[in-house]
């Protein structure tokens, strides 16, 4: 096997640095995220962007039971239990019960978890049109084929997971 063209290098290359990117701005995510929170008033925050990303599905969605969190954002059924326990402790989340549903548990935002899920959510948005500026740049067609390779790339990347 030969080596490489230069360019599939070069794409090599960026495709590292922007995971390693990618990580760096993970940590700080949160980071800014607990500052701002601080800012608005909110000083009691969970310390993991997954939790917030929970309260975010929950507030979204209420009333909402575990598998549904837990279908919507891709994470398993024990990761969420574990997860909604926690905020159900801290006081972000309360569980309720449908009428017709005895059994099942459904989770509601509090005033608390309700505060921090419309945080989230304004900052959400501000990233989402921030990023769809970032994308005007390109043409209808090379949007096109940024949407195959980062369909391509993710199908990869769950393969690679799964095996």
């Amino acid at each position: 096997m030969g080596y490489p063209e230069p360019n599939k290098q070069f794409i090599f290359g960026l495709y590292w640095k922007f995971a390693h990117l990618r990580e760096q701005y993970e940590s700080r995510e949160i980071t800014v995220f607990l500052e701002k929170a601080l800012a608005s008033g909110v000083t009691d925050c969970p310390k993991n962007i997954t939790s917030i990303h929970v309260i975010d599905c929950i507030g979204k969605n209420e009333p909402v039971n575990n598998t549904a969190i837990a279908e919507k954002m891709e994470l398993s059924k024990a990761s969420i239990t574990k997860i909604s326990t926690k905020l159900y402790e801290d006081g972000f989340v309360k569980r309720t019960r449908l009428n017709d549903n005895k059994k099942e548990i459904y989770f509601r935002l509090t005033s608390k978890g309700k505060k921090l899920y419309e945080l989230h959510d304004k900052l959400h948005k501000l990233e989402e049109e921030r990023f769809y500026r970032f994308l005007d740049k390109y043409s209808s067609t090379e949007l096109d084929f940024v949407r195959q390779f980062m369909q391509d790339a993710v199908g990869e990347m769950e393969q690679k997971l799964i095996t």
